[in-house]
């Protein structure tokens, strides 16, 4: 009916010693001692000599996660509302409050409903009658404090208990409850508001709780939906105490003992049995005394282990932890895969057109080609072309019109539904699975990109317009390949050929000239045929540079938009990603799960 903690703490509690005066508890040497002076009780120390200070797993395990939750809040603050954050810099500020106290101080808040019989409890565990119990509700008004301790007053200050609340124990104190601070509270269902306020403000501030209930009122819903079930979270620093068992039978206090803790477990709260961590559950009656022994050893052991206030703290983390997971966990795993890079530099270059650009490239590559390699009489009607076609865009300029005929590389703009589609389908697929506030935050950053971005992609489209220009104008034959001068010279010998037969052939008829007359025809007849087919030879030849200039084209232009798209829009969406990689770390180390 009473076994909680368990025989292991116990009794290694009694096997540390921390709980041993200078002789045994009953006034008995220890074994093997030499016979001891008595100590007059006016020289003895109120306290034990120097508090002693150790680092628990706990605390080792905690400072990180505070730290992790500090840097979380401050990356988060351009991000996140200030009431998601506000109970994460609660937590930081009690915490940063409580480690400015000694932690080898142990505050534990006696609380429960009216006639529960907190107060009695109170007195019984200090051995004095140091608050007031009685009949009339509520009994107890301010919250009283019974320290073990003469360095509590800093702690109390902090609680906001008045200096005339606070009582200590009989002297000398009794060295296994050394560092406790006990808190006696008004009553959680006071009819006075006031009482259920400093209740609630008190149990934010303990580091554990000792829940006193009573048969008649173990069921409450108010304690179990308002206190108990919130508060799952802190088993390891919450004591639940059926009291007043005297007015119960044995099989009586069995049944009820065994229903309270099926109640604790349907609120979530892991009980500490057999040698588990959580909370401990007891009977006991404060107004006979049965049971409270146990309660003290346990309240000693606890207190001995120093860590109450690091495990109340780690506590509060992991209840901030889980409330703000929504805003930091994501589904799956969220970002900029290489497949959406590649897409989206896909859709700028079909926004300004690399394609076609190349391909107009392409084209004005080889008609340079066939020009510089055709026939001589068409290269000749070229030259004409180009001078006649030239004299009317100069007759034409006044008129601000295109000439007739003439294929002027025209401007191109970048099609700006291409580039807002661009520009979501990036946003999305970034912010796919990323919590609202990050996803919020990525899609406003591709958003300010995409402002400027069209106009940037139309100074790329028309630096792509004046290359092309350059290649239909004819400028480009500054770079133009060996081979194309020495076809042009060997459409020079064809042409000089013909011109050769042709004046041979006149001459013979004239009587000028003599000899075979198929020799002059074979020279005309060769030139006239080799010129078509030495062209037809530079066109087949100029197809794979050609295509390689009209490629290279296409590229520069979509590196450039490329270029752009990554500047104004990938570069911003990576730094968001980037700053919720960040914080997602951090959050990670402060759930306690890296």
């Amino acid at each position: 009916m009473t076994a909680v903690p368990s025989a292991d703490e116990v009794g290694r509690f009694w096997n540390d010693g921390l709980i041993a005066r200078r002789g045994r508890p009953d006034g008995g040497s220890r074994p093997g001692a030499e016979p001891e002076r008595p100590v007059p009780v006016a020289a003895r120390p109120l306290v034990p000599a120097g508090p002693r200070v150790t680092t628990s797993p706990a605390g080792q395990a905690l400072r990180p996660r505070l730290d992790a939750l500090r840097e979380l809040v401050g990356l988060s603050r351009a991000r996140l509302d200030r009431r998601t954050l506000a109970e994460a810099g609660r937590v930081l500020e009690e915490a940063a409050a409580r480690h400015r106290h000694s932690l080898d101080l142990t505050v534990v808040a006696l609380a429960g409903s009216t006639g529960s019989g907190k107060s009695s409890l109170f007195n019984a565990l200090a051995r004095a009658q140091l608050s007031e119990a009685g009949v009339r509700r509520p009994t107890t008004a301010t919250p009283f404090s019974c320290a073990w301790t003469d360095r509590a007053d800093g702690l109390l200050d902090r609680l906001g208990i008045p200096a005339r609340a606070r009582r200590q124990p009989v002297r000398p104190y009794d060295p296994a409850l050394s560092g406790l601070v006990l808190l006696d509270l008004p009553d959680h269902d006071s009819a006075a508001v006031g009482h259920r306020e400093q209740v609630d403000r008190l149990l934010g501030l303990v580091d554990a709780v000792i829940w006193v209930v009573d048969p008649e009122k173990y069921a409450d819903a108010v304690l179990h939906e308002r206190y108990l079930r919130p508060l799952a979270g802190y088993a390891e620093v919450t004591f639940v105490v059926l009291n007043q068992v005297d007015r119960l039978s044995t099989d009586a206090a069995d049944q009820v003992l065994d229903d309270l803790r099926r109640l604790l477990d349907e609120d979530g709260l892991a009980l500490g049995e057999h040698g588990e961590p959580g909370a401990a559950v007891l009977a006991l009656s404060a107004l006979t005394g049965e049971g409270v022994g146990e309660l003290r050893e346990a309240l000693g052991a606890f207190t001995s282990r120093r860590s109450a206030a690091e495990l109340r703290l780690t506590a509060d983390v992991d209840g901030v932890s889980a409330r703000l997971r929504r805003a930091y966990v994501a589904d799956g795993r969220p970002g900029l895969t290489e497949r959406a890079r590649q897409e989206f530099e896909d859709r700028l270059a079909e926004a300004v057109g690399a394609q076609a650009a190349g391909l107009s490239a392409e084209r004005a590559w080889r008609r340079d080609a066939e020009r510089a390699c055709g026939t001589a009489f068409k290269r000749v009607r070229g030259w004409h072309d180009r001078l006649f076609l030239g004299a009317r865009a100069r007759h034409h300029t006044a008129d601000d019109t295109e000439p007739v005929g003439y294929a002027a590389p025209q401007r191109r703009t970048a099609s700006r539904p291409l580039v807002e589609r661009a520009v979501r389908a990036l946003a999305y697929e970034a912010s796919a699975g990323l919590p609202g506030p990050w996803a919020q935050a990525v899609r406003e950053a591709a958003a300010r990109g995409a402002e400027g971005l069209a106009e940037a992609l139309d100074e790329v489209a028309a630096v792509a317009a004046e290359t092309a220009a350059t290649c239909v104008g004819g400028t480009a034959r500054a770079v133009r390949p060996r081979w194309w001068a020495a076809i042009a010279a060997g459409q020079g010998v064809l042409l000089a050929m013909q011109l050769l037969g042709a004046a041979w052939l006149v001459g013979m008829f004239t009587g000028d000239f003599g000899g075979p007359w198929w020799l002059p025809a074979e020279l005309l007849a060769g030139g006239s045929l080799g010129g078509p087919v030495l062209a037809w030879c530079g066109r087949i030849a100029a197809r794979g540079p050609a295509r390689g200039y009209g490629l290279e084209t296409e590229h520069r232009l979509r590196g450039a938009a490329a270029g752009c798209g990554r500047a104004r829009v990938l570069e911003p969406v990576a730094a968001e990603l980037l700053r919720y990689r960040e914080v997602r770390a951090q959050f990670v180390i402060a759930a306690g799960e890296a």
